[in-house]
């Protein structure tokens, strides 16, 4: 195995790149050399705050022969072009999520990888932080006997309320289910197993929102995609799943996630999260007490890079991969597709649960 980091690249500038930009440099396998952006001087401007020798346009960064794995921070409208771009000029890809906006797409840019004999890889990768992995442990080792249901909320009143320009999450592509459901549907693919079956309800409380936030409070945004679901998960272990997002209801305080089992019942943290805790009730036990971390805290954006580099380097399988990525999408997309036809959707593809991190891992590595 190599010592030198993997190089990898950026690809798109905006605000989420400050998360990887920060997160990448706590794992010492990869190294970020270069940024890409549609807006070049934007791009030329990031590389040179972040100590860059290359900032520029797509075409030119996806020619540099040194860079191995290119980090997809694209709006998700144009996630499946980057991502088959990258993968034709050679690169490995990790994608920020959602993998793709259709089923289509995401299953035509597994086939490019394949083809191409590259590794394809998507977020979130919140489900390696020390919190999920000790839900994943807690369960694995069967803290709450067999698993025979789960819930899962996210519900809030919309982000027109504090997000500079609004408009992207009520369009196609946006959405509690695409803009959220990635996190949720992730980890409880990763607790429970893949889905076979999805139906449920999904609606748009509004046709039009009002920014409130600035700098554009006052403007209304047209609304074209559901904004609230109610939708129930078939796994293929027989757990049933209910998972309730929304963009329409005022904040309240209900639990991220809960996992029902035969001896027990355990209260998983945010999925947007590395490391908050979990809580666990045995059974005969309403009281939820929080569980110490089996693994250590610090892991952020870019820990899913690291695993696909060292992944590439060894020749094992990488944890936040396509096919989980693809998974996760076909499920989303069968959120809506099950409401607009009023039947269940059959799952077409499966995904193996990922490998779980060894316990003993610092927060800065990803391999014993």
């Amino acid at each position: 195995m190599s010592s030198s980091p993997t190089k990898i690249a950026l690809i798109g500038c905006g605000n989420i790149s400050k998360a990887y930009f920060e997160g990448c440099r706590n794992y010492d396998n990869i190294e970020i050399v270069a940024c890409a952006d549609i807006n070049i001087p934007h791009a030329r401007a990031t590389a040179a705050q972040h100590h860059l020798a290359f900032g520029g346009s797509v075409a030119d960064l996806l020619a540099r022969p040194d860079i191995e794995i290119v980090v997809n921070l694209t709006i998700p409208s144009v996630h499946a072009q980057i991502n088959r771009q990258a993968l034709a000029a050679g690169k490995h890809v990790y994608c920020e999520k959602p993998f793709t906006l259709s089923p289509t797409e995401s299953a035509a840019v597994l086939a490019d990888a394949e083809r191409l004999g590259l590794r394809i890889a998507s977020a979130p990768d919140t489900f390696l932080g020390a919190g999920l992995q000790t839900a994943r442990q807690l369960i694995d080792r069967g803290a709450i006997g067999r698993p025979v249901a789960a819930f899962g909320f996210m519900l809030c009143p919309g982000h027109e309320t504090w997000h500079p320009n609004p408009d992207f999450y009520y369009q196609h592509g946006g959405g509690p289910m695409f803009d959220m459901g990635p996190y949720y549907v992730t980890a409880l693919v990763n607790l429970l197993g893949p889905i076979a079956r999805v139906s449920g309800t999904a609606t748009k409380s509004f046709s039009a929102r009002t920014i409130t936030s600035k700098p554009r409070a006052g403007e209304t945004i047209a609304v074209d995609v559901p904004t609230h679901f109610s939708t129930t998960l078939e796994f293929a272990s027989g757990a049933i799943g209910t998972m309730v997002m929304s963009f329409d209801t005022p904040k309240i305080d209900l639990p991220n996630i809960v996992i029902f089992g035969t001896e027990g019942n355990l209260r998983v943290c945010d999925p947007n999260t590395f490391d908050l805790p979990c809580a666990l009730a045995p059974a005969g036990s309403t009281a939820f007490e929080d569980v110490p971390m089996s693994h250590a805290t610090g892991r952020a954006r870019g820990t899913g890079v690291s695993d696909l580099a060292h992944a590439i380097r060894s020749g094992r399988p990488h944890r936040a991969n396509g096919q989980l990525g693809h998974h996760v999408i076909e499920v989303m997309t069968a959120a809506t597709e099950s409401s607009t036809l009023g039947r269940h959707i059959v799952i077409e593809s499966t995904c193996d649960r990922p490998s779980p991190l060894p316990a003993n891992l610092p927060s800065n590595q990803m391999e014993a």
